[in-house]
């Protein structure tokens, strides 16, 4: 008889337990090469510069583990095409807000709860190698609110966020 393959075994229900919610999964793009204009000097505002990203995204135990499907992660080919849409499109000056706003792609449109964004200037200045900045966020936790609370809120009148989506 021959024996399941080992994705096979895999259970494919999500984490049940606290214990299972604190791991992370980090899907991560490193060196991603791109040029654009950016900056506030006035060397910096007519042609496109070569900028370099490094991104790490956390979700808590991705179902992709057990499921084996591109649709229960984040999909680094889609972030990809996404930093190459946002290179050709932004108005950013300011590195810190070019990384703010990749940030706010991975929170938003692909469900990081965490991530870590490197955005770098490797030709800045001929005497460094790169400058740049760094800049970690995580996904708002909303407060668990326990059933006797939530009827106390809708009974006064008042609907909690996050209970009627």
């Amino acid at each position: 008889m021959n024996a399941p393959l080992p994705l096979q075994r895999l259970p494919v229900s999500p984490p049940s337990t606290q214990a299972d919610l604190s791991a992370m999964d980090i899907i991560f793009i490193d060196g991603f090469r791109g040029s654009t204009i950016i900056g506030i000097c006035e060397d910096e505002l007519h042609a496109p510069q070569p900028v370099r990203i490094d991104l790490a995204a956390g979700l808590p135990r991705s179902a992709a583990c057990s499921t084996d499907r591109i649709g229960d992660t984040i999909d680094y080919g889609e972030v990809r095409a996404a930093l190459r849409e946002m290179l050709a499109s932004h108005r950013f000056q300011l590195l810190e807000a070019f990384a703010e706003a990749i940030a706010n792609l991975l929170l938003t449109r692909f469900g990081a709860h965490w991530l870590r964004v490197s955005v770098t200037k490797p030709a800045k200045f001929d005497d460094v190698d790169a400058v740049g900045v760094t800049i970690e966020r995580r996904r708002p936790v909303r407060p668990v609110l326990r059933p006797a609370e939530v009827l106390h809120l809708l009974g006064t009148g008042l609907i909690p966020q996050g209970c009627g989506d």
